[in-house]
């Protein structure tokens, strides 16, 4: 069973682990470059900030993974936002994003697949896994989507998953730190988990301290547009609310106070 050949790689790996590594969530090929420059681990590169994280375009793959030479680079694949729960075509999209992904050189790839009972789809997880190999696999916080994540983690590990991104079932990973506590010690080293949603500098030694193996951040803030011309009226996503003359991006500034308490 793949399962449990990899159990004993994730036993060998994990368990000699003492650093808490930092990956940020890159938006854009700028805070690629600031999660670089600012010592980060890992990027995990995404478009669509306000779905969630949706698979970005082949061009940004290919500069991204220039940028973050030398670190590791993970790409999520989610064709859409929304739920989890995805059709046959949706899952052929994700197996041809994959082979794009795995031929630009990336170190591996982010997704999550749901049965519609909220149970981890762990068929068609492995055969992600399958596919995405040599590089690894995350499992995205779909994770926190699920009806029992004891029973979620050890699906998650039989389809042969590396690490897992959780924020401990809760909104944000503060508030779910007991449920990290209880997946680490399930856990027992077979696989990585990853704390995520809402991390910074004021809360990354409460994560740490819960025996994570990363912590997941953005970093994010926001500048002005340089637009003068601004018409109010109009919302190009259709919803209301959704800052139209806001960027957003990583902050180098952030990355580096989270970084020099995990001791990057």
């Amino acid at each position: 069973m793949r399962g449990e050949a990899g159990s004993m790689e994730f036993r060998e790996i994990t368990g000699n682990m003492k650093k808490c590594e930092l990956e940020v969530c890159a938006y854009s090929l700028e805070s690629c470059r600031a999660a670089k420059e600012a010592g980060a681990d890992r990027v995990e590169l995404c478009t669509a900030m306000y779905d969630g994280g949706t698979t970005p375009s082949a061009a940004m793959i290919r500069m991204a993974r220039r940028i973050t030479e030398g670190m590791e680079l993970y790409v999520m694949i989610r064709p859409r936002g929304g739920d989890f729960l995805y059709s046959e075509e949706e899952f052929l999209q994700m197996q041809e994003e994959i082979r794009y992904v795995k031929e630009t050189g990336a170190d591996g790839v982010v997704l999550g697949i749901l049965l519609a009972d909220g149970r981890v789809d762990r068929e068609r997880t492995a055969q992600l896994v399958e596919w995405a190999s040599p590089m690894k696999v995350t499992f995205h916080r779909a994770f926190d989507m699920t009806c029992d994540p004891r029973a979620a983690l050890e699906e998650v590990i039989e389809s042969g998953c590396y690490r897992i991104l959780t924020s401990g079932m809760h909104n944000t990973a503060p508030e779910g730190a007991d449920v990290l506590k209880e997946l680490v010690e399930q856990a027992q080293g077979r696989i990585q988990i990853m704390a995520g949603s809402g991390v910074n500098a004021s809360n990354a030694r409460f994560l740490r301290d819960t025996g994570v193996n990363a912590l997941h951040m953005s970093g994010k803030s926001v500048r002005d547009s340089d637009m003068t011309f601004r018409n109010p009226q109009v919302f190009m996503g259709g919803v209301p609310g959704i800052p139209e003359y806001e960027i957003a991006y990583s902050d180098r500034r952030k990355i580096r106070e989270v970084a020099d308490i995990l001791g990057n």
